[in-house]
């Protein structure tokens, strides 16, 4: 079983490694505790300077990854209904330094609100650098620790995901909760997201497990997480770990246990269905994790692919996404469209996930469906809501 994982997470990792690194940077935060109101004015009527920054000059995988969102954001741009964007596009090469260089470079030549970059020292540093001047950045990272004065992110955040599955596990019955976590940056951001998760809906933390990320921690993890859900009386297990990581692993061991789902809900903080070869996993069978409307994301990956050949990138619609929101404000025809008030409007935008909300706090909220895996096969058990305050919020 050891070589079949080791075999099975050498091929995950190939496939999911670049949703993963946009949260494992290591970052220095610009100001935690509440956005940017204010930002610079504009012209309505007139194109606005957009900068695009994409890791551009990188690694190929980052090069590829740049094509897609700039193809993204300019499929967006096609339905601005009338609203004129003066796309400008810099390349970051996947560093802070060269980030930094090119945000101050942008607003000097005249951009009025950022895009990107993807990596989150890459975004802390370039929201540092033009801070100054109330340029506003929405970041494609999902790390929270960057989030705050002039930054935005815009990637799915775990603690998105995880008030969607507390809340829904809490109306089900399922309100005991054993957290299983890494140690590192991910696993721990991972826990704290679910712990704050448990405490504003009124459920029960019954124990935290935590592992190093090496095969024999995975394997010493279990026994520890047996004895939690059975001293705690707990209902539910909540893992942080993806297919790139431990989840394979976990998915065999815990069943074998005597963890059974008929008893103990698995809650999963990261995607299920990501690659295919994870919904064969019998430990993931019955379980509960979160993802985007899935109708929003199949209209989005058809009208890419039939602009341009191919599938988009995971992370393409997080440009789309941004272009999306900066053309819906700026329509409004106000001067103030690109400011943080503006921005963090309640009622949200279309993008090509379902809708999304910025938050006061720099963070971002996304509407998810629930879904679980049934003879590997995906159903979903509550759609995404397509509206703020629905019970999905």
């Amino acid at each position: 079983m050891i070589a079949c994982f080791r075999a099975f997470r050498k091929k995950m990792q190939l496939l999911l490694l670049p949703l993963f690194a946009v949260i494992l940077a290591a970052c220095q935060p610009v100001a935690i505790g509440g956005a940017n109101s204010g930002g610079p004015s504009i012209d309505p009527s007139a194109p606005v300077p957009v900068a695009l920054l994409v890791p551009r000059g990188g690694s190929a995988s980052d090069e590829l990854l740049a094509k897609n969102l700039e193809n993204a954001a300019r499929l967006a741009m096609r339905d601005l209904g009338g609203v004129q964007i003066d796309l400008r596009v810099y390349g970051t090469a996947g560093n802070a330094s060269k980030a930094a260089a090119v945000a101050a470079q942008a607003v000097n030549e005249g951009a009025k609100i950022i895009l990107g970059p993807v990596y989150g020292e890459a975004a802390n540093a370039a929201g540092v650098a033009v801070a100054s001047s109330g340029v506003n950045v929405i970041s494609f990272s999902n790390n929270p620790t960057i989030a705050g004065g002039n930054v935005f992110v815009l990637g799915p955040t775990f603690a998105n995901t995880a008030n969607r599955l507390v809340s829904f596990a809490k109306r089900n019955g399922k309100d005991k909760v054993v957290v299983l976590h890494g140690q590192d940056l991910a696993g721990q951001l991972g826990r704290d997201a679910i712990v704050q998760a448990i405490s504003a809906n009124g459920a029960t933390l019954a124990g935290t497990v935590d592992y190093a990320l090496s095969q024999e921690s995975v394997v010493a993890a279990v026994p520890r997480v047996k004895a939690a859900i059975e001293g705690s009386g707990a209902n539910a297990l909540f893992l942080t770990t993806s297919s790139a990581s431990a989840l394979p692993l976990f998915a065999e061991l815990l069943p074998e246990a005597g963890i059974q789902s008929a008893t103990t809900q698995y809650l999963g903080l990261t995607r299920w269905d990501i690659p295919q070869q994870t919904l064969a996993l019998p430990g993931v069978q019955g379980g509960w994790f979160a993802l985007p409307d899935t109708t929003a994301t199949g209209a989005f990956s058809n009208r890419y692919k039939a602009a341009y050949g191919s599938e988009p990138h995971p992370l393409a619609g997080l440009a789309f996404d941004g272009i999306a929101a900066i053309g819906s404000l700026v329509k409004g025809g106000k001067s103030n469209a690109l400011t943080g008030a503006a921005l963090t409007q309640g009622a949200g935008f279309q993008g090509a996930s379902g809708i999304f909300r910025l938050r006061r706090d720099g963070t971002n909220e996304r509407a998810l469906s629930v879904a679980t895996i049934r003879n590997s096969r995906v159903v979903v058990l509550d759609p995404a809501p397509r509206g703020f305050g629905g019970a999905g919020f």
